[in-house]
């Protein structure tokens, strides 16, 4: 998460002095006579800020919190893996749907001949305080971005990027998985602007509620929580495909930042600074 942040720091000028021996040192940047007796830069360091470092540990943080949370959602998810609608649900109920895989339990029916090995011990545990974790550093990063104008600055769409016409056009250069040009790759289109919106102030609120909800601590101080959505099972099922949509989320953000340039992006994303070398005549 984050975006640009237009911040340059130039090479410095040319400085000339005597080293120890009595001879010339030039530093880096100075200027040199090219072809022709022209001034010659030789490679001038520009570095670029491209994310504060509030954005890179909170985006480092969720990605570790969300992982927990997939591996041991998964863990949790085939102890019983059919979903139903309403308050209660359990073997005996007809289920909304049902995943064709394996049980950890013997209990459940799901037509295979043997059962997976249970860890739904450890895995609750886990992913109950990945949740927290993840919470609290989005609630930080909210914070930071309505604080600083992040949001309104560097995620909402401008006018122009804002009609049919213009989110068509996008949209058919993402479907068409085609590279993105070198200053297309430094900075987020109108479809990429509003899904991190989306995601952000949509599925995570979302995911969370629903999350909550399944909770009989929770909802035994805010019953309405669980209420509004159906019942605990309505909310089980709910979160299930949430999580999916994030999942869905994950794999895109990840195949364009291979598409863009993997290495620059992440390396941008750990540093929160991009290095290019420029040579001028």
């Amino acid at each position: 998460m984050g975006s640009p942040h237009n911040f340059k720091a130039i090479g410095a000028a040319a400085v000339v002095s005597c080293d120890a021996g009595g001879g010339p040192s030039i530093s880096p940047g100075a200027q040199l006579l090219g072809p022709q007796g022209r001034a010659k830069d030789t490679d001038s360091q520009t570095l670029e800020l491209r994310h504060p470092v509030f954005v890179r540990v909170t985006h480092w943080l969720t990605t570790l919190a969300f992982l927990a949370l997939l591996v041991t959602g998964v863990e949790i998810l085939i102890s019983h893996p059919r979903f139903y609608w309403g308050e209660t649900g359990n073997v005996h109920t007809t289920p909304l749907f049902t995943l064709r895989i394996p049980s950890s339990r013997g209990t459940v029916p799901t037509g295979y001949g043997y059962v997976l090995p249970d860890q739904n011990g450890w895995s609750r545990y886990l992913h109950f305080e990945s949740a927290w974790i993840a919470v609290l550093t989005g609630l930080l990063y909210v914070a930071f971005g309505f604080w600083k104008g992040h949001f309104r600055r560097n995620l909402l769409p401008a006018p122009a990027d804002r009609s049919v016409r213009s989110l068509a056009s996008a949209i058919s250069r993402h479907l068409r998985f085609r590279r993105p040009s070198e200053e297309e790759a430094w900075s987020y289109n109108a479809i990429q602007r509003l899904t991190y919106l989306f995601v952000i102030f949509v599925l995570f609120p979302l995911i969370i509620w629903t999350g909550l909800a399944m909770s009989p601590g929770f909802t035994s101080v805010v019953p309405s929580a669980v209420t509004l959505l159906g019942g605990r099972q309505s909310a089980r099922t709910l979160h299930f495909f949430v999580s999916g949509f994030l999942v869905l989320f994950l794999l895109v953000h990840v195949l364009m930042v291979c598409l863009a340039g993997f290495r620059k992006r992440v390396g941008a994303m750990i540093t929160g600074r991009v290095t290019t070398s420029k040579e001028r005549l």
